[in-house]
């Protein structure tokens, strides 16, 4: 309760312009977005440039954030944004760089794994949406908004157990659906089970 106080005092100060609330936040919780980044794009130096991309929108756009929101979820929605349009990139440069050679011979394979982990999270993103309503709000508050079951529970006037059982069968329906997609359920469980 007191970090969470904290923060929405640096987040006030932060929309007022104040570099040394940035500061603040930027330690708090660059390394945790570092360790998060690095792990799907698998390279220091791209890792550091998405956490530096992600505090710049922060600065950016300071003026329109909410202490009522999450701040950890709104970097890591950030985070995440980022991550798809570096696969996104990615994906067509090696397009291109097949077309102008005519063939995939010279390509290599990580190339290949970030185009397919790209494909994959869009693939969740589609069976996300296919969720019934509830259910789909439900599991966004909790693994894309990373509000715990007890935050979402008081926020849609339900039971914890409520939120738990809806989450859970979200998982499920998502996981059966990718059963037969190469390498989508590591990544599946590598977005949303940690």
């Amino acid at each position: 309760m007191q970090k969470q106080l904290k923060n929405d005092q640096l987040i006030e100060q932060l929309k007022k312009g104040d570099a040394t609330a940035f500061d603040a936040l930027f330690d708090e919780y660059s390394q945790r977005l570092f360790a998060f980044a690095y792990k799907y794009l698998k390279s220091e130096a791209d890792a550091e440039e998405l956490v530096q991309e992600v505090f710049v929108r922060i600065w950016e756009n300071r003026k329109l954030l909410k202490s009522d929101y999450s701040f950890k979820s709104y970097l890591f929605t950030i985070a995440l944004n980022q991550i798809r349009k570096f696969f996104n990139k990615r994906a067509i440069a090696l397009r291109y760089v097949t077309e102008v050679k005519g063939s995939e011979s010279n390509t290599d394979n990580t190339t290949i794994d970030s185009i397919e982990y790209s494909s994959i999270l869009n693939r969740i993103d589609e069976l996300i949406e296919k969720l019934p309503e509830r259910k789909k709000l439900i599991f966004i508050k909790s693994k894309k908004e990373g509000k715990s079951s007890k935050e979402i529970a008081e926020e849609l006037q339900i039971t914890v157990g409520t939120v738990d059982n809806q989450v859970s069968d979200a998982l499920r329906i998502i996981r059966d659906a990718l059963k037969n997609e190469n390498l989508a359920i590591l990544l599946f469980i590598a977005l949303f089970i940690n």
